[in-house]
């Protein structure tokens, strides 16, 4: 086999390919013998039909038509060897010459990844955040903790702002009452802003029993976007009660004896999660810069995939998950279909961009991913995925999406080189010395789990005083 490249742009080739005769042999042999296995000709056995009479019977077009497509998918793969190319997307093939017994020839034009010169990084400098917890920030909080720790209390007075409504609900739309339109003992917190536009003004000043009638636009089911006459009454009132903040408090809410030390440690948490969003806003940055710094030419068809991949998914899951679809989302966002269409273009860009040069500079820079290092990724994507580890990679296996995760964390391994070497200074003018990515992100991992289990602490705790 002969194969020679020509380079049509940065991005994109021509292999042109001939293989003598001789050498589809193996492919000629087994045409023969799938062409045995599905045919049947008088006076011979299955599978037994010689060649000339397969040739006689059906034409030797046949034949060689089934070999060579048997033969295509194995010379392109020399011949990209071969010409150490790294190819992107599947190529597009012309048989250029076929003479049965002498030659093969044909041409295969694919996208490859464009060879890119990592720019001098040393240079970039960025701003981030300041690291700075405010005593406001501290205060706010504590009174979320504090609001969590809440109870309600039935009252006989008429529903004021904050209070605990549970109400009936009808809606009609034009004089008719909507199927989906009906619900009963619906708990509704007064100034919260969860339900219809409207709702807050109608039940303030009502008593358990009290009804009132109001227009409002309906956000979702049937007529979703329609103005309805909804019916409201009001069957019960209840007050929320908040805890005193005091020593007790905080032994009820936490682990701590003292207000001034639960104080200390929501300060501590919030400097945890500041620290891990700088860190994330440096990395953004710095690489926003370097991508600015490099030329990378961008195969057309690698785009054109990528573009339409990731409007599939807006439409066929995201969106489909909110029960939208792609023109009602556009006029939520307030943009035309051009200016989506533009956006997504320019993230697509981007992405790609990004994953050209972070692949160059982990071959550069010899980076190397290790068992423990793909664990903690993959137990990272798991939790953000809302999957069980074991379950995660489970799927990772099945999918083949094991080299896809390597590549994940190798490219998270090359920006933390750039990250490194640049300056990043604060709003303040300090420099930031960063602390290890993934230290502060434990930090902030175990930091949300302490959260969550002081909410359920705390829907314990008010369940308990309500059954009480």
């Amino acid at each position: 086999m002969k194969s020679a490249v020509e380079t049509l742009n940065p991005t994109r080739v021509r292999l042109s390919i001939e293989v003598p005769f001789e050498e589809l042999k193996d492919s000629l042999d087994a045409a023969y013998k799938k062409i045995n296995q599905q045919v049947t000709v008088k006076g011979f056995r299955k599978g037994k039909i010689p060649a000339r009479v397969i040739d006689q019977r059906f034409g030797r077009g046949a034949v060689l038509e089934e070999a060579v497509n048997d033969a295509l998918p194995k010379f392109y793969t020399e011949a990209v060897n071969e010409g150490e190319l790294n190819v992107l997307g599947q190529p597009e093939v012309d048989i250029t010459e076929l003479k049965d017994g002498e030659l093969l020839a044909f041409t295969a034009e694919v996208d490859v990844r464009p060879e890119i010169e990592i720019p001098d990084y040393s240079g970039i400098e960025v701003t981030v955040d300041a690291l700075e917890v405010t005593d406001e920030e501290v205060e706010k909080a504590v009174e979320q903790l504090r609001e969590r720790f809440a109870s309600t209390n039935p009252v006989e007075r008429a529903a004021a702002d904050g209070d605990v409504v549970t109400i009936d609900l009808q809606a009609k739309v034009d004089g008719e009452v909507l199927e989906d339109g009906v619900a009963d003992g619906v708990s509704y917190t007064i100034g919260s802003g969860e339900l219809l536009d409207g709702i807050d003004e109608a039940v303030t000043g009502l008593e358990a029993g009290g009804e009132a009638t109001f227009t409002s636009q309906l956000k979702g089911g049937s007529a979703e976007g329609k103005d309805a006459e909804v019916t409201v009454k009001v069957t019960a009132v209840a007050a929320r009660e908040l805890p005193e903040l005091d020593d007790d408090f905080a032994q009820m809410a936490s682990e701590f004896d003292t207000l001034e030390e639960l104080k200390a440690d929501s300060r501590k948490r919030l400097e945890t999660t500041k620290q891990y969003d700088q860190a994330t806003q440096a990395q953004e940055r710095v690489l926003e810069e370097l991508l600015k710094l490099a030329e990378v030419p961008i195969p057309e068809k690698l785009l054109a995939d990528e573009v339409q991949t990731r409007k599939h998914n807006l439409e066929h899951h995201q969106l489909g998950q909110m029960g939208l679809d792609l023109e009602k989302y556009l006029e939520i966002q307030g943009k035309t279909l051009e200016e989506f269409e533009n956006e997504t273009s320019e993230q697509a860009i981007k992405g790609i961009k990004t994953q050209f040069i972070l692949d160059e500079l982990v071959n550069k820079e010899k980076l190397n991913v290790n068992q423990e290092e793909l664990t903690e990724h993959l137990m990272r994507r798991a939790a953000s995925s809302g999957m069980s580890p074991d379950q995660f990679a489970q799927a990772v296996v099945e999918g083949g999406q094991v080299p896809m995760l390597v590549g994940e964390v190798a490219r998270g391994k090359a920006l933390a080189v750039v990250v490194e070497a640049a300056k990043v200074v604060d709003t303040n003018g300090e420099v930031v010395d960063l602390e290890d990515d993934e230290e502060t992100a434990e930090a902030a991992e175990a930091t949300e789990t302490a959260e969550a289990a002081t909410e359920d602490k705390a829907d314990d705790k008010a369940e308990e005083k309500n059954e009480a």
